[in-house]
């Protein structure tokens, strides 16, 4: 599904993001990437989606090389990924169920079909009594699983989540997951990146990076990746 081969990302001001990266991601998997803050797992989130393009090396997300694909063929390719990311950027002048039907407006789907999809996504992350609510009077933890349903409205073969819990009290972090995983039981191949360590139990694998680098066996489980940390 995902695969980078010799990737690195070097920013204007000569700032090296990600150096000679190799990985795969087969279909259906629930891959956490961790490492701390300024590791580049943002950066090697918005190479897959294409809002970055790499220096060097290729990026393959299923047979479409991400690194040649047109400006003007971008919106087709991301119908395929849900993208989620620590700012909801929810709008705050339409209701949840609003914000949740956009992509498929925006893509010309009828108004019947996209309300009936968009409440079932917001039942699916157990939010479908607040359809009605404006974003600003939910929680932090609302407000994400409102971007979760928002994301794989449209069905995504691939969710790319970045620090989806960051800045969420435990419980809030612990349902936002659990909508993720509901998601990847059904087939949907997820990548997750965090620096919460609590969650990788979760994963089918852990990649780590750390300073643009690959850390240790990325083929890795989780629960090995775990006892490697705390040993």
């Amino acid at each position: 599904m995902i695969e980078f081969r010799h990737v690195s990302k070097r920013y204007e001001g000569n700032a090296l993001a990600l150096s000679d990266v190799s990985l795969s991601v087969a279909k259906g998997e629930l891959v956490f990437l961790a490492g701390p803050s300024g590791a580049g797992k943002s950066t090697l989130l918005k190479l897959i989606a294409a809002i970055e393009r790499p220096s060097a090396g290729m990026v393959k997300v299923g047979e479409q090389d991400v690194g040649r694909i047109a400006s003007s063929a971008l919106p087709y390719f991301r119908r395929k990924l849900g993208l989620i990311f620590q700012q909801q950027r929810l709008l705050a002048d339409r209701n949840v169920l609003q914000n949740v039907m956009l992509p498929l407006i925006v893509v010309g789907t009828a108004q019947a079909e996209a309300e009936k999809r968009s409440r079932a996504a917001l039942d699916k992350v157990g939010l479908l009594d607040k359809a009605s609510s404006p974003p600003p009077a939910l929680s932090g933890g609302e407000q994400q699983r409102v971007a979760i349903a928002r994301a794989i409205v449209h069905r995504p073969q691939v969710i790319l989540a970045d620090e989806p819990t960051a800045n969420l009290d435990r419980v809030s972090a612990g349902k936002v997951l659990d909508a993720l995983k509901s998601f990847h039981s059904v087939g949907v191949t997820c990548l997750i990146s965090t620096h919460d360590e609590e969650f990788l139990q979760a994963a089918d694998r852990v990649i780590h990076l750390q300073g643009g680098r690959l850390v240790g066996n990325i083929g890795q489980p989780a629960h090995a990746f775990v006892e490697e940390r705390l040993s």
